[in-house]
Order: structure tokens, then sequence, then C-alpha cells
């Protein structure tokens, strides 16, 4: 399929599918007017990169990844699995951040009155 039917299929933009191109995610055959022909198995492979993209993964670890994936292997390497665990506490540390923040902000929201109100 072209490049605007994958788009449609997977719910990634055309230009993250040449992003994913680009970045050695994916690859697409080319038919013969040069346009992007997308198999099957690109597109199941593109819902992959976006669900691993939407759980906050970066393209460095994704590719990584990919290969293990794809080889019908669940295995993958200490290493790889230490890099994950660091960005997802990473990943905890800034939400506790973010949460600390918007409790602060509650606090200020829940104390604060309107000006021009009357104090009671």
């Amino acid at each position: 399929m072209q490049i605007s039917e994958a788009a449609d299929v997977t719910g990634v933009s055309a230009r993250a599918l040449r992003y994913y191109e680009a970045e050695g995610l994916i690859v697409s055959g080319r038919c013969a007017n040069g346009f992007r022909d997308y198999c099957p198995s690109t597109i199941d492979r593109v819902l992959v990169i976006r669900e691993l993209l939407e759980s906050g993964l970066p393209v460095r670890l994704i590719r990584e990844l990919l290969p293990h994936l794809t080889d019908g292997s669940d295995e993958v390497c200490p290493e790889f699995l230490a890099e994950v665990r660091s960005h997802r506490d990473r990943l905890a540390a800034r939400i506790a951040i973010l949460s600390g923040q918007q409790e602060a902000l509650d606090a200020f929201l829940r104390k604060a009155r309107p000006a021009g109100s009357a104090g009671s």
C-alpha cells in the first residue's frame, strides 16, 4: 500500500512514516513510479513502533529493541533492559516532580480568593 493508505491504516502521519524510515525503524519497498510501498509486515511494525513511542521509549531504544521483537524471540540483553529501567526511573522522577507542582498549585487555588471578593 502507498504512504497515504499506510498512514490511514496505522494512524501515523505520512511524515512520521518517512521519519521512521529515515531512522532505520522501517523499510519500504518502491513501486515502479518510485512511490513508497508498504507491505503488511511493515504496517504491523509501524503499529508496534507507535505503541512503543506512546509508552515513552525514545527512538534510540526502539531501534535496539525492534530486531528482538521481529525475530520471534522475547529475550533481550541485560544491558538493554537496564537502559529501559533507567528510562522508566527517570520518567517516574519527572512524574513525582510534576505531581508535587500540581499539589502546590491545588493548595494555592484552594486558598486564593478572586480579586474584588469580600472577605468573609
